[in-house]
């Protein structure tokens, strides 16, 4: 993948001004039938983390390269999770016999470092197995874990196909309100753009006024195709179709989706994205080809719910964990993989489109045990 460009940096090519709306009236009536209970509208949220620099201007110059590269950002974006996990684990181990005291202190130190039960008991039946009785190190102990959190990891450490000949591939982006889903649609664009490939964003969370400025902001900066609703809460179905319908036609290659994510009423978000994904088929029975659950992993074990009542509306083909940076649970990760199994495509660290990137299961254990 050639190196991502920091989001709003001016290397980007001049593009025109936001797109104007997209709607088609004629299209409304076409899935008003659906008559899905309409969503309420939303408490406004203020922007915060990442999203907030949507209103910000573009920065004057790219930000240099950080010394180490991604590893090197990767593990200082999992230090706050690093420091929990092996403070203990140095505690715990100071050349002592691995015996049931220590696999059971060790159980409980790799819970609370949010691996969740049934992954933590796993790799302590490992430690059992291999290595009960023996005297080691803290050290030994870290390395040995890395091994079995890369072994956990490995199965889902898998990219999100992009299949051109979709024309366009569309990636619908599901999560709740304040996961990232915005910011990551953007980092995705910008991302996709520098590989040549020709991105639009679909403002899909039609209630949030800021959510649709958000991405209209980045579809600038981004050079990416934008369409937004004619109006606030307009039908987010009847706009999904629009601008699939358009992309088909202008050669558009991605088509990156956001949603709403308000769970407080489940039942109306899970028939408004039911009722997209219906809609769009009627363009291409295929569609969505992606469906992309972001996360934030300041959430800790909640993530583990969201997954669930998500899987339970879309059929979920992937996990983007986002805002690990500001984390001490970068550990549930570990969790979804064992609980879950579904491919986790992106793990991000910070704010820039250089900050989210594919998951890579050896980088990832390394780094939360704190391993160059």
């Amino acid at each position: 993948m050639p190196p991502a460009i920091g989001i709003g940096e001016p290397a980007l090519a001049p593009v025109p001004a936001a797109t104007p709306p997209f709607s088609s009236p004629g299209l409304y009536e076409l899935v008003a039938a659906d008559q899905v209970p309409a969503m309420p509208p939303p408490t406004p949220e203020p922007p915060q983390g990442a999203e907030a620099l949507a209103t910000s201007e573009p920065e004057p110059h790219p930000e240099p390269e950080q010394k180490g590269g991604w590893f090197s950002r990767l593990k200082a974006g999992l230090s706050r999770t690093t420091a929990k996990l092996t403070e203990s684990i140095t505690a715990v181990f100071k050349k002592r016999r691995l015996d049931e005291a220590a696999l059971e202190e060790l159980e409980e130190t790799l819970i609370s470092a949010d691996l969740g039960v049934a992954a933590s008991r796993r790799i302590v039946e490992g430690f059992r197995k291999t290595r009960f009785g023996k005297e080691v190190t803290d050290e030994e102990v870290k390395a040995a874990l890395a091994e079995a959190l890369a072994e956990i990891l490995a199965p889902v450490a898998l990219p999100m196909p992009i299949n051109p000949s979709h024309a366009p591939h569309v990636v619908l982006v599901v999560g709740v309100n304040g996961t990232g889903k915005t910011t990551t649609i953007a980092k995705l664009g910008q991302q996709y753009r520098a590989e040549g490939l020709r991105c639009a964003f679909v403002a899909g969370d039609t209630f949030r006024a800021a959510a649709v400025e958000q991405l209209q902001i980045w579809g600038e900066r981004t050079g990416a195709r934008v369409h937004a609703p004619a109006k606030h809460g307009a039908d987010a179905a009847g706009l999904a179709f629009d601008a699939l319908t358009a992309a088909r036609t202008d050669g558009t290659q991605v088509l990156l989706v956001d949603t709403a994510g308000r769970l407080h009423n489940k039942s109306a978000l899970m028939e408004e994205l039911r009722k997209i994904i219906r809609v769009i088929r009627r363009v291409d029975p295929t569609a969505p080809h992606s469906v992309l659950l972001t996360l934030d992993a300041t959430t800790g074990q909640n993530a583990l719910q969201q997954v669930k009542v998500f899987k339970e509306m879309v059929d979920v083909s992937g996990l983007a964990v986002t805002k690990l940076d500001g984390s001490a649970k970068g550990g549930v990760v570990v969790a979804l993989a064992q609980e879950f199994g579904l491919p986790v495509h992106f793990v991000g660290v910070g704010e820039k489109a250089a900050d989210l990137r594919p998951f890579e299961a050896r980088d990832y254990a390394r780094g939360l045990v704190g391993l160059e």
